[in-house]
Parts: C-alpha cells; sequence; structure tokens
C-alpha cells in the first residue's frame, strides 16, 4: 500500500533507509504522470508527532543527492515531500492500531462479501487483519490486511481535536463552552 507500481518500489527501497537515518517514516510512495512527473513522497517522524517544513526540507535533500546518482525516474521530474495530513493515508498495520477509534475508508483490491469498499470505525488489529466496525452490522468485520489496496482516515471533528492535541494546541471553543 505504500507503493502501486514497481517504479514506486525501487523509490521506497531507495528512500526509506535515508528516511530512518533522519528520524522519519515513509508513508507513501507516487509518481504521478503528466508533462513533468512529480514524485509524492508522504513521510511521517517514526513517533507520529508530525513533520514539519524543516523535516521535508532535510529529506528532500538527502533524497535529491541520492536519487540524482540512482535515477529512479527518467527525465526530469518535480521531487514533493509533504505530510500525511490530517486524513492521512493508512499503509502500515501499524497505522491501523495507532488510529484505533477513528473512521476510515478502506478499498480492497478484491471483493469480499460482493463489494470492495468499506467504511467504519477502526477497532484495531488482530494479527494481520484490521478489525472494523461497521454501521449496522452486528459483529466487527476483519479485513485481512494484504487485501488493503488503499485506506485512509475520513476527516471528522473529532480527527481534528485528536490531531490539534497531539500537536500542542487546543481546539478553538465552539459556541457555549466558556
Amino acid at each position: 500500500m505504500k507503493t502501486k507500481t514497481p517504479q514506486d518500489d525501487r523509490i521506497l527501497a531507495l528512500a526509506e533507509p535515508i528516511a530512518e537515518d533522519l528520524g522519519l517514516e515513509v508513508v507513501r510512495v507516487r509518481v504521478m504522470s503528466g508533462k513533468k512527473p512529480r514524485l509524492q513522497i508522504m513521510a511521517d517522524r517514526l513517533d507520529e508527532s508530525g513533520v514539519d517544513v524543516d523535516d521535508c526540507a532535510r529529506l528532500s535533500r538527502a533524497l535529491s543527492d541520492v536519487f540524482e546518482v540512482e535515477d529512479p525516474i527518467a527525465g526530469e521530474y518535480d521531487l514533493e515531500i509533504s505530510s500525511p495530513g490530517i486524513d492521512r493515508p493508512l499503509t502500515d498495520l501499524r497505522h491501523f492500531a495507532r488510529w484505533e477509534g477513528f473512521d476510515v475508508k478502506i478499498e480492497l483490491d478484491r471483493l469480499a462479501e460482493g463489494r470492495k469498499r468499506f467504511r467504519g470505525i477502526l477497532a484495531g488489529v488482530e494479527e494481520s487483519d484490521v478489525l472494523l466496525d461497521m454501521e449496522g452490522e452486528e459483529h466487527t468485520t476483519l479485513i485481512p490486511f494484504d487485501w488493503i489496496a488503499e485506506a485512509k482516515l475520513v476527516l471528522t471533528d473529532a480527527l481534528i481535536e485528536a490531531d490539534l492535541k497531539a500537536r500542542g494546541k487546543a481546539p478553538a471553543p465552539t459556541e457555549g463552552d466558556e
């Protein structure tokens, strides 16, 4: 899920050790096609406290040096290093455990129960399965992690509040709060 293509895989293999040396984790790699391709790398701190502009700049400089030698993309391209954002993609089993209790959208690489798309509240992980509580379902759904093509958090007030809290910022008071 961190990658979609063999080219993305190669870039991830180059980027992961560099990111780890900087205390960062590569969350996702995508090469976006266009007149000038764009290489997008999402990164987070290993402690999941969130990257800042300086982290992105350090990773960009370090990767640029390696990519100039290894040349993972033919021709010119733009390198974009960013944070995964609040409604971040979930690309590792630990992400599903970390964001337990929050709304998520999951797309599978195959049909399960006649569908590929699921939405619900993350209920954690069990071995290599993601647990999902879906509205209208009595039992928790187990989704094999290996079946997941894409997953991302759904932007909700609870997620925004948790993000602000994690970054040490209090949420804005709402009407009626004192």
